[in-house]
């Protein structure tokens, strides 16, 4: 987690008890862990180097990981989300990745398990994710279904919002899950004023990266009918993000694939992680590159000021490609 230039955290989770339940005595219907995050905060790292680690005995605790490249340096990264449901179906994503790509990080869109706030699913995730993330930094970002718990914070080391740069490249995550943000409107309505003003100070600063990436869990444009106009929180967004000259974004949310041209930026939805899937019934009309309803992940190689991003299904047949130039 929180992967750098020259540091990075290693994360792993102990269940240190566990509570049975059920609605009568000798019965139980359910099962939930007690789970202890621990963590160590390597620093002293150096730029574009591999790293290896064992964080616990046996082949569970170890693995590797990649420092961020110094400069123009060529990387790779894979963008996924809304893993929640559908156990097999998410096993199948991630065996998809580890045999079509290999990211030196991975960008998680959000919705990584069914109810942030639920101990048991936790452990179904990480056993699941776990071949992948022992050998790749991992960025998420926040789901509705996570319900801003305290669990995706303390399990991943993680923020609501924050950026970081990788390479000639820069890296946005906000938190668009406005409803679980704060428990009335009025926080809410200044949750999301700061979280605005700290994106654009951000992308301000951000000018001089050869390329400018945003990510968080609900789009802005969508072709799934019945969601349309139900995110206008990030739709207003998207003046600034053409002031200031985004590439791509990536959303999740929406259970399928879809990208869109729009004021000079790539949209991408990537929720096609193992939730129930949508039909992508309504594609707007003027933008719409590429629609389908189907499981999915994106592979992205950033090799100087050249993007290759392509868009694949499980089994590696291939969806969407696309090309990219500062």
């Amino acid at each position: 987690m929180n992967v750098g230039p020259s540091s990075a955290t290693v994360m792993w989770l102990v269940e240190s008890d566990r509570a049975a339940v059920g609605d009568a005595p000798g019965k139980v219907d359910k099962t939930s862990p007690a789970l202890r995050p621990e963590k160590l905060t390597l620093t002293g790292l150096s730029p574009g180097n591999t790293y290896t680690y064992e964080a616990f005995a046996g082949d569970a605790g170890k693995g590797s990981f990649k420092t961020p490249p110094a400069g123009e340096g060529p990387f790779e990264f894979v963008v996924f989300g809304d893993t929640r449901t559908r156990h097999d179906v998410h096993r199948a994503v991630i065996q998809g990745i580890l045999t079509h790509a290999h990211p030196d990080f991975i960008l998680h869109t959000g919705d990584l398990v069914a109810d942030g706030n639920d101990t048991s699913l936790w452990p179904i995730f990480f056993a699941i994710e776990g071949p992948l993330l022992r050998n790749a930094a991992f960025f998420p970002a926040l789901g509705n279904h996570e319900r801003n718990s305290k669990n995706y914070y303390g399990y991943l080391e993680a923020r609501a919002y924050y950026s970081f740069n990788w390479g000639a490249a820069h890296f946005t995550v906000i938190d668009s899950d406005l409803g679980n943000a704060a428990p009335t409107k009025a926080e809410r309505a200044a949750f999301w004023e700061e979280q605005t003003r700290w994106l654009e100070n951000d992308l301000q600063a951000a000018q001089g990266a050869h390329f400018r990436f945003i990510f968080a869990h609900h789009p802005p444009i969508t072709a799934v009918s019945f969601r349309q106009g139900s995110n206008p929180h990030m739709t207003a967004l998207e003046p600034l993000f053409e002031k200031y000259h985004l590439t791509a974004a990536f959303f999740g949310h929406d259970h399928n694939y879809q990208h869109y041209w729009k004021g000079g930026i790539h949209y991408f939805v990537t929720g096609g992680g193992g939730a129930p899937l949508y039909d992508v019934d309504s594609p707007p009309a003027g933008i719409t590159k590429k629609v389908a309803r189907t499981e999915n992940f994106l592979v992205v190689k950033v090799d100087g000021k050249a993007v290759h991003i392509q868009a694949l299904k499980p089994s590696g047949e291939p969806l969407d490609t696309v090309d990219l130039q500062p």
